[in-house]
């Protein structure tokens, strides 16, 4: 399937929901696209597509990156970190604060967890502000491996995402809005 074919697929199948969280906010809900298979296979064959042969592992940021990235594993053969929220994961771990509009959050992935050196592809649903994908891609340095490339389903180019990163990772959407 070609990357027209891709982005049609999934946005023939994705639920655009206005005013939620809030008013204003028109929301852009993956859940059908992961109900339905073709179209989950396709999304997640396509967020892979563009790194193929420069990753060795795939990150899914929580909670809908675990699904992405869970899916294109199982079809490249790749194996799969969990970025997690703060406080969730058993082992040592390493952690990264990230600023929120009101507030700090924070990510967690288990120490040595990969090979040192890992090339490690971000994968998740929306890509926004780059709060949360950037504070993956310092976790991810921190732990002493390479971010390979950054892979979502949707970005919302008006929120600034692609600025706030930089130039320094090689960002992939398959939707753009």
């Amino acid at each position: 399937m070609d990357d027209d074919q891709v982005r049609e697929l999934v946005e023939s199948k994705l639920a655009t929901i206005p005013d939620f969280p809030e008013p204003g906010v028109l929301f852009r809900d993956l859940s059908p696209v992961f109900a339905d298979g073709p179209a989950f296979h396709a999304l997640a064959e396509a967020l892979t597509a563009p790194f193929a042969g420069r990753f060795d592992d795939l990150a899914g940021v929580e909670a809908r990156g675990f699904l992405l990235a869970g899916a294109a594993s199982a079809l490249c053969g790749a194996g799969v970190l969990p970025v997690r929220k703060a406080g969730k994961l058993p082992r040592a771990v390493i952690r990264e604060e990230y600023a929120l509009e009101y507030g700090t959050a924070a990510l967690e992935v288990h120490e040595r967890e990969l090979a040192p050196g890992s090339r490690v592809l971000i994968v998740d649903d929306v890509l926004a502000t780059g709060g949360t994908v950037g504070a993956t891609a310092r976790l991810i340095e921190r732990a002493g491996w390479r971010v390979a490339g950054i892979s979502v389903a949707i970005e919302l180019n008006a929120l600034g995402a692609r600025t706030a990163l930089g130039d320094r990772y090689e960002i992939h959407s398959v939707l753009q809005y």
